[in-house]
């Protein structure tokens, strides 16, 4: 009798509204699971089917929302490996779309953890067999994984197909990199919409969130500018850039990224700033309280990238046809 591993989506708390949207896409229904805590917050995990030989996929970026905080949101993730692991699953793939303690990814001085590290090794020793992350905030993570293959998901094309839509004159248009670790991203944008050049914002920086000065790398006087970045988590820096641009000749200044952390009070400091036109988020993160406080958020979903690469990883398919070269563009 020929058996065939049946494909799971398995679901936190985190984020149900994207992994619901990534069911659909793939044209599945989420696996049947309760994932509640005891009175005392402890968590409790039941997966109510059969899941013995499948191949299963849990989505749960590590991030707080109104419900749950990301500490909560990273046992929940944990403890569903845990439990996938002792219901004797084929498979066990970890969609974290939002990867949190990334910005802790080395010793920048004495007596501080490299906390990246440590939570790679605690989803590693749960019993993961591949990560997929959408725009982890430094490449070089991926190496904490040991022995765990990780596929990071770029969604430059998502952002660049925005800015093409908005019928922008693309010779007249800037990719700027916040600080000299976008600069890649940058260079990925400005490939995919053929932007005029690409400038670098420089930073000193006195403690986290808090910067002491900044300049610019590069003409922006009389360009539209595209800020391009990974996180935004309290939004004081980027509505910093946004000032610092236009106060240099930008006509316009739109910002993108990946991760909207928007602790407050980073909505309002969105809202309240004059230099700044949009600000372009995707999903990874839920978004829709934040969209209720500020009119100038959008929201691009990575619900259609992430199940191209679910659905192509269930398959043993390449995922390089995800990521196609720019035919053209200016650097």
């Amino acid at each position: 009798m020929e058996v065939t591993n049946r494909i799971r989506l398995i679901a936190g708390n985190a984020n149900p509204s994207l992994a619901n949207h990534v069911a659909r896409c793939l044209n599945l229904e989420l696996t049947a699971c309760d994932v509640r805590s005891f009175a005392n917050g402890e968590i409790n995990i039941k997966i109510k089917e059969n899941v013995r030989g499948d191949d299963c996929y849990i989505l749960q970026p590590t991030t707080g929302n109104e419900n749950i905080d990301v500490n909560t949101a990273l046992m929940e993730l944990l403890l569903l490996v845990h439990t996938l692991r002792l219901s004797s699953v084929r498979r066990i793939t970890a969609v974290v779309p939002y990867f949190a303690y990334s910005r802790q990814d080395r010793k920048t001085q004495s007596r501080v953890p490299i906390s990246a590290s440590a939570v790679a090794k605690m989803i590693t020793e749960m019993g993961v067999d591949a990560v997929v992350t959408v725009d982890l905030h430094c490449g070089q993570i991926q190496g904490f994984f040991h022995s765990c293959p990780v596929t990071d998901l770029n969604p430059a094309i998502e952002f660049a197909n925005f800015a093409k839509n908005k019928d922008f004159d693309m010779s007249r248009i800037v990719v700027v990199a916040p600080d000299a670790g976008a600069v890649t991203r940058a260079r990925l944008l400005a490939d995919r919409i053929g932007a005029s050049h690409i400038v670098t914002i420089l930073k000193r920086r006195v403690e986290a969130g808090k910067i002491e000065s900044m300049q610019t790398v590069g003409n922006v006087k009389g360009y539209v500018c595209v800020i391009i970045d990974d996180m935004v988590d309290t939004g004081g820096t980027l509505c910093k850039a946004c000032n610092l641009l236009s106060d240099m000749g930008a006509v316009k200044v739109v910002a993108c990224a990946t991760h909207g952390i928007m602790t407050d009070p980073a909505s309002q400091r969105v809202k309240d700033c004059e230099a700044l036109s949009e600000l372009i988020l995707t999903d990874s993160i839920p978004q829709e309280k934040n969209m209720s406080k500020c009119g100038k958020l959008t929201v691009l979903s990575i619900a259609p990238l992430v199940a191209q690469a679910v659905s192509r990883l269930h398959s043993d398919e390449s995922l390089s046809a995800l990521f196609p070269s720019p035919k053209s563009g200016k650097k």
